[in-house]
């Protein structure tokens, strides 16, 4: 708690301090000490700790989620919003290897006041805390919806908002992306709580085993989900580290076009599939110079015919390069096509307007865009103004303008951060080129043969 930003301790002191009142008040009343309720309180505490000490990490760094809110959900049906909040209360005692006390303090603390809150959702919409009999299941099915729509959002807000101001990120920032899919999931995940209280008519505590099988089956399949997007992206990765050791003053470009697309897409309102697609065809758009010799890459002066030619295979070059990587999908249209020009005079096809396919459109833009805005061997880095108004300049003819008026507005909702400035390259190191072919202000020069 220490190295945490005195916001951050607020929000911290506050969360904990609502939890103890409800779990105070509780104890104070009685309301957890009707005859009959140890028993299922106790299987549903050990549910939802062991269902808690294994979550499943995702990309986001430091970042994991668990599917024990199931249990605080049963414990809703069961036994109450007090008994709810006592079962999430238990992730304090929560043994995940490496998590900090004020970690496993912040988590309890949520997971009973998510549990009290939607409790009490529960009891609004009609729903009775008790063992329900096999006639009276459907009457709960509305409560308990109730009941997780309101944990499920409320678990997120509480916990993204500690993440936010722990870490001081801006908002935009904030592991949001994906959100609707990542609800969804919960949500499926919600109906293992009400399973839960479903066979607890008929085969009381053995129901909490029965349950843990499909819970562990869902955690792993949630497991190996991300575990396959954390591969996707290291393969990506390697790839683009390949592409930019050929150039000392390009390194971090992939990167950059990546996010610039990224920003367009979500602009003009791509879907989350196509956005994690354009996100990869932004790493991979100039994975063919790999097929280019490096002479030609780093030649100082004119090019001849030939080594320009070699230059516009590069597209080409990448998509033989990637071909056979499936889940790359729409990314090929990108890479093959981000050379094409909006008046046809592009390459490696000539493609024009409407014929070039969108991804290409895009990467389009945030190449030349970064191109601009970074520092070169031949020139320092244009200021983002100025790369803007080339962009400008070039809709219509290079650009789409659809495609150049959605950067300028995601631009204007975050703001750019120009990449650092690149000191010169070792004395020992390779030379590098002095034109760039992504950049429309300085093309490269060619010069015909004898």
């Amino acid at each position: 708690m220490r190295g945490l930003p005195w916001p951050a301790k607020v929000y911290l002191v506050v969360v904990i301090g609502a939890a103890a009142a409800l779990v105070g008040h509780s104890l104070v009343t009685g309301a957890l000490f009707r005859s009959g309720e140890y028993g299922t309180l106790l299987v549903l505490a050990l549910l939802f700790l062991v269902c808690e000490s294994m979550p499943t990490l995702l990309n986001v760094e430091q970042f994991a989620v668990s599917v024990s809110f199931s249990a605080a959900l049963a414990a809703v049906v069961l036994v109450g919003p007090d008994g709810a909040a006592l079962v999430g209360l238990t992730a304090v005692l929560s043994v995940r290897p490496g998590l900090p006390l004020v970690k496993r303090l912040f988590n309890g603390a949520q997971f009973a006041i998510c549990g009290y809150v939607s409790g009490m959702a529960y009891l609004f919409f009609g729903g009775v805390p008790k063992v329900p009999m096999v006639n009276d299941f459907e009457a709960l099915i509305g409560p308990y919806a109730a009941a997780a729509a309101l944990f499920v959002p409320l678990n997120i807000v509480l916990t993204l908002t500690m993440v936010w101001l722990a870490t001081q990120v801006r908002a935009e920032e904030l592991p949001v992306s994906g959100m609707t899919q990542f609800l969804l999931s919960y949500f499926g995940y919600a109906t293992f709580g009400l399973l839960v209280a479903g066979l607890w008519a008929t085969v009381q505590s053995i129901s909490a085993v029965l349950v843990l099988l499909p819970l562990f089956v869902a955690r792993w399949a949630f497991g190996q989900y991300h575990a396959q997007q954390r591969s996707y992206d290291a393969t990506i990765a390697a790839l683009c580290q390949a592409v930019e050791t050929k150039d000392y003053y390009t390194r971090g470009h992939c990167t950059r076009v990546s996010l610039a697309s990224t920003m367009i897409a979500q602009e003009i309102g791509m879907g989350v599939e196509r956005l994690r697609a354009i996100r990869y065809a932004g790493m991979l758009h100039d994975v063919g110079k790999l097929g280019v010799p490096t002479k030609v890459l780093q030649k100082d002066g004119p090019l001849t015919e030939e080594e320009f030619a070699a230059i516009q295979l590069h597209p080409m070059r990448g998509l033989e390069i990637v071909r056979g990587i499936d889940f790359l999908d729409e990314a090929f249209a990108g890479i093959m096509h981000h050379h094409e020009r909006h008046d046809g005079r592009g390459y490696p096809m000539g493609l024009a307007g409407d014929e070039i396919p969108e991804f290409a459109r895009v990467i389009a833009v945030a190449d030349a865009f970064d191109s601009m805005t970074s520092d070169r061997s031949y020139r320092g880095a244009r200021p983002v103004e100025v790369a803007v108004a080339e962009l400008r300049k070039g809709a219509g003819t290079q650009f789409d303008p659809v495609m150049v008026a959605a950067f300028v507005k995601a631009l204007e909702r975050a703001p750019w951060q120009p990449p650092r400035t690149v000191s010169p390259p070792p004395a020992d190191a390779t030379e590098t080129t002095t034109k760039d072919h992504d950049d429309p202000t300085m093309p490269i020069e060619v010069v015909g043969g004898p």
